[in-house]
């Protein structure tokens, strides 16, 4: 059986954050499906999109 969801995510699409790997690249949320984060690079367009698990992104500081 398939599981597929879409609702059980933490990050919002829009947010900004940074992963494990690279702290102090600066990453957008774009997409979230099936677990995976898709992420822009913030100031690289022409950049590919990053695809990261949860637990590989840092919580973004609330201000």
């Amino acid at each position: 059986m398939s599981y597929r969801t879409n609702k059980d995510n933490i990050y919002q699409e829009g947010t900004l954050i940074t992963a494990h790997a690279d702290p102090s690249l600066q990453l957008k949320i774009m997409k979230y499906y099936q677990r995976i984060y898709c992420c822009a690079v913030i100031g690289d367009p022409q950049r590919k999109h990053l695809a990261y698990f949860e637990r590989e992104l840092i919580r973004p500081v609330e201000a």
